[in-house]
């Protein structure tokens, strides 16, 4: 894999044809680079678990206040606030970036690869950002320094939010978008738009995209625990088996995708991701726990999955004599396990869109697919109400298939660091170009 200790130098040729504010945007993230990059690899080298962001939280207060932020800090355990007031009147526009890594071991050599250890689940982990919060952050502050340098010339006020716990909150913690509502972070500033930005494997370092409507799944986190009775391996009929239970509800809730929802009007996902159950090859254990998630772009597809995930629990269950406890969440009831979709509003979305043409050029600009992936973002925009976009930004090195690529969350998820003076450029036009000053 290439060493991303060489930037390429992919915005060299994205102002060619742009006008003179697009250059503005592109000469000013190239300036910021040394600094972007040095951040990135600083918080990369020295991730934080989610709610556990305190070294994350100190770093970027500091940098806000050194711009001349009002910062914020402590919203939602370790989250991190800086609002500027432009020198005319405007429109208040908030930006969102995150800043929890996750608890997986690196398997990229990088010579700030994260060695740093943690804890997760009772169980002592490696911590990487393996989803590019890292990079978020960094760009993030490269547009915060980049607009108080400009400030007398902004119509409008911004609210740069550095938010803890996308990833989830560990069990019985509450954290993330939902808690920051919850604690009042628009409390004093009310915005009149979201921005945020995520970087992603499955487009190439250079490119950039906003897609119109559902970008992102909602989500939805179940846990089953199947009741039977314990007895010996060579006695089952002494017993009622969990695992055969168990086995017969994650099977039979596949026909809730293949034979319920109309995938061909919108995509749908249920996926179990933990089978838990059983201690010795020779005893039938008394319970089995199951988690996952289900995904969907369509609220009432959604809703579908969900009741009827239930339903099949709770039937197949009592077919075997078996009980179960189900805590499967209806859409909206907790948000620490459910998100809403990501949805771009479309007029916002055709703003962002001509200003990320503006800063790369139209050949950089692609509207991505949907993905399945979900993001907690949209609860910010949803308690005001105020309309919000989200973006996305490729960082697979060129030459290198996207498909192929290790995704967001992988040990060998690779960051090609050309990515970020591009999503600097873009976030910085769009936030110019939202506060008069593009």
């Amino acid at each position: 894999m290439r060493p991303s200790t060489l930037v390429p130098s992919v915005l060299l040729s994205l102002a060619v044809t742009t006008a003179s504010a697009a250059e503005s945007a592109h000469d000013i993230a190239q300036s910021l680079l040394p600094e972007v990059t040095a951040w990135r690899r600083d918080l990369h080298q020295h991730p934080d678990l989610s709610n556990r962001e305190v070294r994350t939280s100190k770093f970027v207060a500091a940098q806000l206040k050194k711009f001349g932020y009002d910062v914020r800090t402590g919203i939602a355990h370790t989250g991190v606030v800086g609002t500027l007031k432009g020198g005319k009147p405007g429109p208040k526009l908030a930006i969102r970036a995150d800043m929890d890594a996750l608890p997986v071991t690196e398997a990229v050599d990088l010579p700030f690869a994260s060695k740093a250890k943690g804890e997760y689940m009772g169980k002592t982990v490696g911590v990487m950002h393996a989803c590019g919060h890292d990079a978020h952050m960094a760009m993030t502050l490269g547009v915060a320094e980049a607009l108080s340098k400009r400030r007398a010339d902004l119509a409008g006020e911004v609210m740069f939010i550095f938010q803890p716990a996308e990833e989830g909150v560990p069990p019985g913690e509450e954290g993330g978008a939902p808690l920051m509502v919850k604690e009042g972070v628009f409390r004093d500033f009310k915005p009149d738009a979201v921005f945020g930005m995520h970087v992603v494997s499955w487009l190439p370092v250079g490119a950039a995209g906003v897609r119109s409507g559902g970008a992102m799944a909602s989500s939805d986190t179940f846990h089953i625990v199947v009741h039977g009775r314990q007895s010996h391996g060579a006695t089952p009929w002494k017993g009622i088996d969990p695992i055969v239970t168990a086995s017969d509800i994650v099977m039979s809730a596949q026909t809730i995708v293949s034979r319920e929802l109309d995938i061909n009007s919108n995509p749908a996902v249920v996926t179990f991701g933990v089978f838990d159950g059983g201690e010795r090859f020779n005893i039938v254990p008394d319970k089995v726990e199951l988690y996952g998630t289900v995904r969907a772009f369509d609220e009432s597809m959604r809703r579908h999955a969900l009741t009827s995930l239930r339903n099949i629990a709770e039937h197949v269950a009592a077919a075997h004599g078996a009980t179960i406890d189900a805590d499967i969440p209806k859409p909206g009831s907790d948000p620490y396990h459910s998100n809403p979709v990501n949805y771009n509003d479309p007029a916002l979305s055709a703003r962002v869109q001509a200003s990320l043409v503006k800063a790369l050029g139209a050949e950089h600009v692609v509207e991505p697919k949907r993905w399945m992936a979900a993001e907690d973002f949209p609860q910010l925009g949803q308690s005001v109400p105020a309309p919000s976009v989200y973006f996305f930004v490729g960082v697979t090195p060129a030459g290198q298939d996207p498909e192929a690529a290790p995704s967001n969350h992988s040990p060998k998820f690779f960051l090609d660091e050309g990515a970020l003076p591009v999503g600097t450029a873009a976030m910085l036009q769009a936030a110019l170009d939202f506060l008069g000053a593009g």
